[in-house]
């Protein structure tokens, strides 16, 4: 994972909507879109709740 998909990756993990996640990274939400789906896809994952999940699993959440 880029470091900016690591970004973002927690930002979604804090259960940041597009939008905030966008305004936060300072990026199109098409953009946080096209991070997320290449996120989930590495990972191996179907939704937004397993990147929470993986987060939090792994002390990654603050």
């Amino acid at each position: 994972m880029s470091s900016r998909e690591r970004e973002i990756f927690l930002l979604a993990a804090r259960g940041l909507s597009n939008s905030d996640i966008a305004h936060s990274a300072h990026i199109g939400e098409s953009t946080v879109k096209t991070h997320l789906s290449s996120i989930l896809t590495k990972l191996g994952f179907t939704s937004r709740a397993q990147i929470v999940a993986h987060a939090y699993q792994s002390g990654l959440s603050h």
